[in-house]
């Protein structure tokens, strides 16, 4: 029994980061209909910011997280700016083989800032154990998972209560009527952009101190937050949250109780699953809503 709690807390940690880069990704499917293959590259630069900005100018662990996340922020803008405004009015392939250039354009410039070894990041958190119940938890986990939490609340609040969010929805649902109702668009998908960017670094910098980070990680993070919009329906915002723990727990139970090898291959084949049998996701139903 404490085994599996401990699988499960595990389990949360990483199905938490799932959910984060998730979010951007569905976001901006929502919002223009496309799927950016560059989306797990902005964790990657957002995790090699952070240690940049904690290794070189030594800055606290704590203030590197919410500075990365700005600085891609801003370079998920730019991105869109030079990379997707001008083909949003063209076929949806334009936009994904653009993404793709995009990736593979942050992976060289990662490279050659700071080159293609691993790094790590120093957190407060890494060295503290919490025993509960016998079950030992390393803090940092447990900073990940409340810091996920309270980001995934924050943006449900934003898109669900305010204006900015009811914005959002309108031009996910239909992006020239919001444009007829006064809805400032071009605004809107840069505000997506950047908040996605965003969440997509935060991942990158919680999860740093626990793994290893390098320039090509994006391409599995990609692929796994495709795996969540999948599962959880594309463009619907609580599928990505649910799509992402869940696989974040069945990833885990898998390599505690079979083996870490084929915690990779389990993702892909429920993608396949989900494709064959659901292909509008667990909460397909609500897919005309989007965002």
């Amino acid at each position: 029994m404490i085994e599996f709690l401990q699988q499960t807390v595990n389990g949360f940690v990483i199905g938490s980061s799932y959910v984060l880069i998730a979010l951007g990704l569905t976001l901006i499917f929502g919002m223009l209909d496309m799927i950016n293959f560059a989306h797990g590259e902005l964790l990657m630069v957002g995790a090699f910011i952070a240690v940049g900005l904690a290794s070189g100018l030594g800055l606290p662990y704590l203030l590197a997280i919410p500075l990365a996340m700005l600085i891609v922020g801003v370079l998920g803008v730019v991105m869109e700016r030079l990379a997707f405004k001008p083909l949003r009015n063209s076929d949806r392939v334009n936009l994904m083989v653009s993404s793709l250039g995009v990736s593979i354009i942050l992976q060289n410039a990662v490279q050659l800032i700071w080159g293609p070894d691993p790094r790590n990041l120093q957190s407060p958190f890494t060295n503290m154990q919490i025993h509960l119940g016998g079950m030992v938890l390393n803090g940092q986990r447990l900073f990940v998972v409340f810091v996920a939490a309270l980001l995934i609340g924050v943006l449900y609040y934003v898109i669900q209560k305010t204006k900015i969010g009811i914005a959002m929805r309108a031009c996910a649902f239909d992006m020239e009527t919001a444009k007829l109702m006064g809805i400032k668009a071009n605004r809107i998908i840069i505000m997506t952009f950047a908040i996605g960017a965003g969440l997509a670094a935060s991942a990158g910098t919680l999860l740093a101190p626990i793994f290893s980070v390098y320039p090509t990680m994006g391409v599995m993070a990609t692929m796994k937050a495709f795996v969540v919009v999948l599962l959880g329906g594309i463009g619907n915002v609580t599928g990505a949250i649910a799509g992402g723990l869940i696989l974040g727990l069945v990833e885990t139970y898998a390599a505690g109780y079979w083996s870490s090898e084929y915690k990779d291959v389990i993702s892909f084949v429920i993608m396949i699953l989900v494709l064959l049998f659901k292909p509008a996701g667990l909460f397909g139903k609500h897919v005309q809503e989007k965002v």
